[in-house]
């Protein structure tokens, strides 16, 4: 069995005159992702391995996560090829990732990770939000035989908003 969560990267800003790779969170990012990283903690949620695209935003979100969450700096990866919006290259590094990692957590970016959820979760979800988290199960021994799988858990910071 293997347990994959997704999560998209916080609320990024387009005020600032910098490449796409390089927008920083917004306020509300911050918050939101915060929000959204203690929810999984009070859930006692602890990955065996995460990655995240290099993007900013992406690592930005990740850091918050991972400070919230006190995951080891020691099995958090950045990856470039996360930097990918189509999904094939978020697939691959999926398929490619350890088997000794049980529970994987990735931090990417839209369209790639609304198309994953939707080809091998059985929960149609219309747009993995910015600080969505999408949980899944995959009756799997190897992340490289990753097939249709089940959709546990969605974690949306409109869900907690008053």
């Amino acid at each position: 069995m293997k347990k994959l969560t997704i999560v998209r990267h916080a609320k990024s800003s387009w005020e600032y005159d910098v490449i796409d790779h390089e927008r920083p969170l917004t306020e509300r990012g911050i918050t939101d992702a915060g929000i959204v990283s203690n929810e999984l903690k009070k859930m006692s949620f602890s990955p065996d391995f995460v990655i995240s695209s290099d993007a900013l935003r992406a690592k930005s979100t990740a850091d918050i996560f991972v400070t919230n969450l006190n995951i080891s700096s020691d099995i958090f990866k950045q990856n470039h090829e996360l930097y990918d919006f189509s999904g094939e290259k978020l697939l691959a590094e999926i398929r490619a990732v350890n088997n000794a990692y049980s529970s994987l957590m990735v931090f990417g970016h839209n369209h790639a990770l609304t198309h994953f959820v939707n080809t091998f979760g059985n929960k149609y979800i219309d747009n993995v939000p910015t600080s969505g988290v999408v949980v899944m199960e995959f009756d799997i021994d190897d992340w490289k035989h990753l097939t249709k799988g089940n959709t546990v858990k969605t974690i949306f910071p409109r869900d907690f908003r008053q």
